[in-house]
């Protein structure tokens, strides 16, 4: 199974990072990140954590959500808002199951938490191949941080333990967050070049064309031609 790690953005209490990192060890994940905490280190973080002190002492701190995605082939943001543009959606339970069997070991894959308060912002959900729900009653669905991450984590430990090992057959390694990212702003670059994309009046454009690669895994030589494809457009609109 790919290697998880866990995303929590801007975590208000320390004592949510260290009961995240409890959750995360007791399902076997290790790899916590966080985006621009509040308080951390912080010994309620220590403390909330018991035994997963580890995990917490191994945490990683990035200034921003996309630095923290940027070698993800996967990134999942974890959320109940419904979108004006719908995104692809699964429950916690299916998407164990599709992380199991569509990728490898070598891959790295981002299951994002939002705020305690507000959750992501609409940017930050846009940064993310597709959307997971916790189902919950519909009379109070709220869950706390690492209640959330505990689901996840459990969900994901579930079938790693019982289902056989799946290894992708993929010629090529899948492209990572940061080389799609690099290939949506060459994009941009280019339609708006050849006056198909007009920043100033967008029409949801980009974030339709992202939605329509992040519904394909596409790997790192399929985005090299795809570039290739841009800089071949951006040469013939230089020459006439």
């Amino acid at each position: 199974m790919c290697e998880v790690q866990i995303v929590l953005v801007e975590p208000s209490h320390p004592g949510n990072i260290g009961g995240a990192a409890r959750a995360m060890k007791t399902m076997g994940l290790s790899k916590l990140v966080l985006v621009k905490p509040k308080r951390f280190p912080d010994p309620q973080a220590d403390w909330r954590a018991a035994g997963a002190l580890d995990v917490v002492e191994s945490t990683v701190v990035f200034n921003t959500l996309e630095a923290a995605l940027a070698p993800s082939v996967l990134t999942a943001a974890t959320s109940a808002r419904s979108r004006h543009i719908p995104w692809p959606v699964m429950n916690s339970a299916e998407f164990a199951e599709h992380v199991h069997k569509e990728y490898s070991s070598t891959d790295i894959v981002s299951v994002v938490f939002g705020r305690e308060d507000s959750g992501l912002t609409n940017d930050e959900l846009n940064l993310c191949n597709m959307q997971v729900q916790i189902p919950s009653s519909s009379n109070y669905g709220s869950l706390n941080l690492a209640m959330a991450v505990q689901v996840v984590a459990y969900d994901l430990f579930r079938v790693r333990s019982q289902a056989s090992p799946t290894e992708n057959a993929w010629d090529r390694p899948l492209a990572t967050h940061q080389e799609l990212g690099s290939f949506f702003a060459h994009l941009e670059s280019v339609l708006t070049e050849i006056d198909f994309y007009d920043p100033e009046n967008p029409r949801e454009a980009m974030t339709r064309l992202r939605r329509l690669f992040s519904r394909t895994d596409l790997d790192q030589t399929e985005v090299q031609i795809l570039r290739g494809i841009l800089s071949h457009i951006e040469k013939a609109t230089h020459k006439n």
